[in-house]
């Protein structure tokens, strides 16, 4: 009896092992690899989930010097998102004093002072700050996310250090243009050190913008917490204007958030 319950066990480890390769092996192309290994490196999305929550501080300064300081708070299951601006220099400007945006899982709001605002212009704004922060915070955990398409560009040497080049676009059921993002994997450390993007709800398609990236280890993953952009060509190279600036601090992880902060 020993015997068969041991072969049996055997057996069930043998094909679960079998099931993780085939589904580890499960790539579109070589591309869609290198990006599954570099999500494994800083963290998937199922270790977001295991953290239920983040706080943090985002400071974004743009080239000309104008600043947004938020308190940033998100649940990412149902990708919750909520963010205080006491200072926004380029986000609704002429809203003086502190502003709240928020997106409970189903509407975008907006308040002033703790005043709800309804102006069709300034939601459409909380519509695109909300989505927006979200996903560059969980970024590279979303680049598995199903819908995407992957194409294996090639090697190439950046300043003395050598990249796989990934290109990930999106599926769509329309005309409407997305995001393109080239990818630039270092095949030292298998993270992203900078990307190529586009913002198709703004129309920048031609000319991408070129996002330089370092690290912070918070809670076991990766965080791209320090960065900057600015406009580039599709080779990745910039001219001499100022990098607009994006610095996320004093991120946590795990503050036990209701869910009532992200109702209006």
């Amino acid at each position: 009896m020993k015997t068969i319950i041991s072969s049996f066990l055997l057996l069930c480890m043998f094909m679960a092992a079998c099931n993780q390769e085939i589904v580890i092996r499960d790539f579109q192309n070589k591309g869609h690899e290198i990006i599954y290994n570099m999500v494994q490196k800083v963290g998937d999305y199922q270790m977001l989930l295991e953290r239920e929550d983040v706080v943090y501080t985002y400071t974004y300064t743009t080239a000309d010097g104008k600043e947004d300081v938020s308190t940033e708070k998100y649940i990412f299951d149902g990708e919750l998102s909520y963010g205080r601006y006491e200072k926004h220099e380029r986000t609704l400007p002429q809203l003086e004093g502190t502003i709240e945006q928020g997106y409970d899982g189903k509407e975008y709001w907006l308040k002033h002072e703790g005043k709800i605002l309804t102006d069709e212009q300034f939601l459409k704004r909380v519509a695109f700050n909300r989505p927006t922060n979200f996903y560059w915070f969980a970024m590279f955990q979303k680049l598995l996310d199903p819908g995407l398409k992957y194409e294996y560009l090639g090697e190439e040497e950046v300043e003395g250090t050598s990249y796989e080049v990934v290109k990930v676009t999106f599926e769509t059921t329309n005309e409407k243009p997305t995001d393109i993002y080239q990818l630039y994997v270092n095949k030292e450390t298998a993270l992203i050190d900078q990307f190529l993007f586009t913002v198709a709800d703004f129309g920048v398609m031609e000319k991408p913008y070129l996002m330089k990236l370092e690290y912070e280890e918070v809670d076991g993953m990766l965080i791209p917490a320090h960065r900057q952009y600015k406009q580039s060509t599709w080779n990745a190279e910039v001219n001499e204007e100022p990098w607009t600036k994006v610095e996320w601090s004093e991120i946590k992880f795990k503050n036990d958030l209701s869910k009532a902060i992200f109702e209006k």
